[in-house]
């Protein structure tokens, strides 16, 4: 019986082959937390009495989510990390290193790998043909400690994108249509493996992009197949001896393929509260904007700042929004230096936050007041996520965002 991209990921790291729906003990390569997971996970690592970590070179600390600390309940959160990695020798990721996803691509994960991650959207690596899945604390604590997990194999859905995008149209189009057509829990607990051509020349910022929102949908990972893209990637970040070739088999079992036409997608904005609320961007022009945000793990690299970039140059951020721009890693930003990307957007009139999650989950560097409006390039829309349950966000692209925040509405045209 032919295997899925993920299951033989699995099958390698279970020591078996196996097949989807069979529960499995596996052993991971990589295990990650935040600041906002990682506290639990730590005290749940210490009550298992195990004197080491299994693999501390991969066991990865990140302080992201509150960077830097608005508060000082978060502050003590931050030295509970940084005092674990002192006496463990976990790997610590420090306030301005960048978001979780953007440095574990970075530097972490390698294809054919197994990531587990105390966040939801661990699965941003599956771009680079990894097993990544976001866990609870208490798994990760699990996993720290004895360089294994447990899971059930997943189905997998086939996701087959041919043909060419119209003008204005991104990948973030593309990932909040699919989720449209799916519904926010259509995919539950499903693998999406990506194909077709139009995938395949992709850059892999764009599949970071698709990769980040897979969980959106319900999915337990989102998986691509490693290329020369791939490749040349892992090089640029000095590990090209990392990559290594995986495919699904021809006669793999899929539970549902699902094909979509590139140039059938439409500029697409996802509508409060939930991420499968999408409509036509043109039809969302009359929704007036307090502020625009660019960044986080689904929109924040260097790829993404150069559209934003492209759209504000000699031209000025509504008089009645606030702009904010925060590079997904220390290293977007140094290239957003160096590229004078940073003028541009100072020029303009947005402000630059420092590298991290920035205002996206609602507790520091952005919340907003009650019922302002803001159309931001993050992966999740949901009541109160950005700190006030009397905000409205709206989902979109770089190019959507740039836009609007000069128009001060919602819009893809200048």
């Amino acid at each position: 019986m032919g295997q899925t991209l993920v299951e033989k990921i699995i099958s390698e790291h279970a020591l078996k082959e196996v097949h989807a729906g069979e529960l499995v003990i596996s052993k991971i390569d990589v295990a990650a937390v935040q600041d906002g997971t990682g506290p639990l996970a730590v005290q749940e690592f210490k009550k298992i009495g195990k004197l080491k970590l299994f693999n501390l070179e991969r066991t990865i600390l990140f302080i992201d989510h509150a960077a830097p600390s608005p508060r000082k309940e978060l502050s003590n959160s931050h030295n509970v990390l940084r005092k674990f990695s002192e006496e463990y020798g976990a790997i610590l990721s420090e306030i301005g290193q960048g978001v979780c996803h953007q440095r574990l691509v970075e530097d972490y994960v390698n294809p054919g790998e197994i990531l587990i991650g105390a966040d939801s959207h661990t699965c941003t690596s599956g771009a680079l043909g990894a097993f990544a899945t976001g866990m609870g604390s208490t798994d990760i604590a699990v996993g720290m400690a004895l360089g294994k997990t447990w899971l059930k194999v997943p189905q997998t859905y086939k996701i087959t994108i041919n043909g060419k995008f119209k003008q204005g149209v991104y990948p973030k189009d593309l990932i909040l249509h699919l989720i449209g057509m799916l519904g926010a829990d259509g995919a539950t607990y499903k693998a999406l493996e990506f194909h077709g051509e139009t995938v395949q020349n992709m850059s892999m910022s764009d599949r970071f992009t698709l990769a980040n929102m897979a969980v959106e949908c319900g999915a337990k990972c989102g998986l691509f197949i490693p290329d020369e893209k791939t490749k040349a990637y892992l090089k640029s970040r000095g590990r090209e001896d990392k990559y290594r070739e995986i495919f699904p088999d021809d006669d793999a079992i899929y539970e549902r393929e699902i094909v979509i036409d590139a140039n059938e997608v439409p500029i697409t904005v996802s509508c409060p509260h939930t991420v499968d609320n999408v409509e036509r961007v043109e039809n969302l022009a009359n929704v007036k904007l307090n502020q625009v945000y660019v960044g986080t793990c689904t929109n924040g690299r260097i790829e993404d700042l150069r559209v934003v970039a492209d759209i504000l140059k000699n031209r000025t951020v509504n008089k009645d929004v606030r702009m904010l721009i925060c590079p997904a890693s220390k290293d977007v930003l140094k290239q957003a230096l160096s590229e004078g990307l940073v003028d541009i957007f100072v020029d303009a009139g947005a402000i630059l936050l420092p590298p991290g999650c920035g205002p996206c989950v609602g507790v520091h560097a952005g919340i907003l007041g009650d019922d302002e409006v803001c159309l931001t390039t993050q992966n999740r829309n949901f009541q109160g996520r950005m700190g006030n349950t009397a905000g409205k966000i709206y989902l979109a692209s770089p190019y959507v965002a740039a836009c609007s925040a000069v128009k001060g509405y919602i819009t893809a045209n200048l």
